[in-house]
């Protein structure tokens, strides 16, 4: 459980600064109350408090704080130093941020608040930097005002230290940020002399001499500089923490991103692993007007968090709750797409969260804002706080959440996927730097195509770190160019010691520092999988013209190509122009599939319409078996355990019914009623409702 006090919170954001309007929020509160809401979330925005040096206005927010606590509503303070007092923009505008180009970021209005102080690049860092000794300094005041102000007061949960983990790719080139970066580098290199040589510059005299990469390419320096920025920010984040730690023991730490580590973590620094790392609860934004409503993207949005939290509790922290207008996201798109949201998408977006694991739903707009670009959005309520058929939908899901008879269910936990998707953030971040300035992105495409392929598959594949791989047994690693010599290590020694490895073309081509290994596969993973690169041809561009077969079945490539010699793997397939594409070897007590080209690619790109059958087939071959088998492959499922109970999950996006037989690879379905309470047919197969979800018991 989150907190003793809530079962499954489920709630929304509700103050920020200019909306809601003062004279509705006694009602307000009656309402949310009312409906089975139980959590709320506020912005407390530094420039919207501290209104000049040292003088605080708290007024609206204690107002917040004591109607939470007279309507049974638990608050997260959500600490946004990033709102940025105008005051402290001209004090200390020595320090504000600096892009790429040279321009420095300012105060502009929040398009989420309608209020000043907020950056211009659509990061989450701020306008001022926290590399200035004087920054943080204030602002760390600021945090720990709010916190010895409320840490005691019976509405708080916690605090939510980063508004959706992430910042700008152009920041930071301030003196600060690069005083920072060369202290940096010299923890890292230890002398000048190292440092010249890493980075192939010869003719540094002194540290001083070190600037900051602007112009992305895949050289050492970059990789640096895109490591040192993830370090510095989150280093940041921790000195957060800290503060307010130092101040209130008790209280929850909570942060939440933006599920944003395919494709977005080496660019923006959505490092969701790193981010959950730090907190006791962490969470995600999804939200389907700006992502798309295609169900694999929902499951997408909850799964990576939930690999990313290792355990730990973690909530859907903003979930759309109606319309978005105008914004570019959703121009062009179907109204049914995201754009209008109906009570059976909440329904359906709340339960594919819930069913991925997530053990909270906060809506990021109680009711709509009234200013700005974003008025009208995302509000479960009406415009004057009114309920909706949107609000009624939330208000019964939260009642049936916080039943007490749901207890069991919330305390089960998803099970382990059948295949894990490899992630590594050296490769990821290599290949953003590869390809920085050209159109195709074989990176996200692959890992996504690989994903989406097993999912449609009646597979559920988790999203597995490289630290993370001792717990799998069955590995997919879509478009491996680049990763370090230890991290080779860590998948040779996996693989011997029994683990199950699938790789696409050129794993570890490049190597430490980007460099190109001259035997491929590089860094001894040739004896891994039994097989030496014959030819190699980077042309991705033109991907989908690569095809070959794999035990005569035809199989459509994409990205680039690697063709291979045998040096004690079988080979199992050929591209149509008869050269080596696909080698199965054995490696101590494990087993490798090596395919020289990126099908994950094809599948996406085709949108599923190609190499279904092929991803069906490497299931087969590593000898897994579903952990539920359906007859209608419309639905998706999952299987949650716990010592309280089993359950599984049917989920049906569609806006048709959907009939199913179901087949457990281990338990029986229990004879009691369904637990999300809707009848579901005996002897004729099961049923799930459009856009709703069926939950039924496991025997133990």
């Amino acid at each position: 459980m989150l907190n003793k006090d809530i079962q499954l919170p489920y709630g929304a954001v509700y103050f920020r600064k200019s909306n809601p309007p003062r004279e509705d929020w006694e009602r307000d509160y009656a309402t949310a109350g009312q409906d089975g809401l139980n959590i709320f979330r506020h912005w407390f925005m530094w420039s919207a408090i501290e209104t000049a040096p040292g003088v605080y206005d708290w007024e609206e927010y204690d107002r917040q704080m004591d109607l939470a606590a007279a309507n049974g509503i638990k608050t997260v303070i959500a600490e946004l130093i990033h709102a940025v007092p105008d005051w402290a923009v001209r004090k200390y505008a020595h320090a504000l941020q600096v892009n790429a180009d040279g321009t420095k970021l300012g105060s502009y209005m929040g398009v989420s608040s309608a209020t000043g102080g907020f950056s211009n690049n659509g990061g989450g860092a701020g306008a001022l930097t926290l590399n200035c000794p004087e920054v943080k300094e204030a602002a760390g005041k600021f945090l720990i005002a709010l916190a010895t102000r409320y840490k005691d007061h019976p509405a708080i949960y916690g605090y939510d230290v980063w508004n959706e983990c992430n910042y700008s790719a152009d920041v930071d080139y301030s003196p600060y940020a690069k005083a920072a970066f060369r202290k940096w580098l010299k923890e890292k290199y230890g002398s000048l002399k190292v440092l010249a040589k890493a980075w192939y510059r010869y003719s540094y005299a002194e540290w001083e001499d070190i600037e900051p990469p602007v112009h992305m390419a895949p050289y050492p320096e970059c990789i640096d500089w895109l490591q040192f920025k993830r370090d510095n920010f989150y280093d940041q984040m921790q000195w957060r923490i800290d503060t307010i730690r130092a101040v209130d023991q008790k209280n929850t730490i909570v942060a939440h991103g933006i599920s944003g580590a395919i494709p977005n973590m080496a660019a923006n620094g959505c490092d969701d692993w790193l981010a959950a790392s730090k907190v006791e609860v962490y969470g995600f934004t999804w939200i389907q007007a700006r992502k798309g409503s295609e169900a694999w993207k929902n499951w997408y949005g909850v799964d990576i968090n939930r690999a990313a939290t290792r355990g730990k509790p973690f909530w859907h922290a903003e979930r759309q709750g109606g319309p978005l207008w105008l914004q570019p996201q959703v121009i062009g798109r179907d109204k049914e797409d995201g754009r209008v949201a109906e009570p059976e998408d909440i329904r359906l977006w709340s339960m594919t969260s819930l069913a991925g694991g997530a053990r909270g739903v906060i809506n990021l707009r109680w009711r709509p804002l009234l200013d700005g670009p974003l008025f009208g959005a995302f509000g479960s309520y009406g415009m004057d706080g009114s309920r909706t058929p949107r609000s009624d939908m939330a208000s019964a899901m939260a009642k049936w959440a916080n039943d007490t008879a749901q207890s069991p269910l919330w305390e089960a936990k998803p099970v382990r996927g059948e295949v894990g998707i490899l992630v590594v953030r050296e490769t990821q971040e290599f290949d953003y730097l590869l390809n920085h300035d050209r159109k195709e992105k074989p990176y996200p495409e692959a890992m996504w195509g690989a994903y989406r392929a097993f999912l449609e598959n009646g597979v559920q594949p988790d999203w597995v770190h490289i630290d993370d791989i001792a717990a799998y047994d069955f590995l997919y690693f879509p478009y491996p160019i680049m990763f370090t010599s230890e991290q080779a290590k860590c998948l040779k020694a996996w693989v011997e010691n029994g683990g199950t490895l699938i790789a696409e073309a050129c794993p570890g081509y490049f190597g430490d520092r980007g460099h190109v290994g001259t035997v491929q596969p590089n860094m001894g993973l040739d004896e891994v999988f039994g097989a030496r690169e014959e030819e190699v041809e980077f042309m991705s561009d033109i991907g989908d013209r690569i095809h070959f077969a794999l035990d005569g079945a035809a199989v459509d490539g994409g990205g680039f190509l690697q063709s291979y010699r045998l040096t004690g793997g079988t080979g199992r397939g050929h591209f149509t122009d008869g050269r080596l594409a696909v080698v199965e070897n054995a490696y101590g007590k494990g087993r490798t599939l090596l395919i020289g080209t990126n099908p994950s690619v094809a599948y996406y790109r085709t949108q599923g319409k190609v190499n279904g059958a092929f991803f069906a087939e490497l299931l087969t071959w590593s000898g897994k078996k579903r952990h539920v088998t359906l007859s209608n492959t419309a639905l998706f499922a999952r299987i949650h355990e716990g010592e309280k109970g089993s359950f599984l999950w049917l989920v049906n996006p569609t806006r048709t019914a959907q009939k199913t037989e179901v087949t457990l690879a281990r338990g029986a379905l229990a004879q009691s009623k369904a637990v999300w309470p809707i009848d579901h047919i005996g002897n004729s197969g099961i049923e799930v409702p459009p856009r709703d979800v069926l939950i039924l018991p496991l025997d133990s």
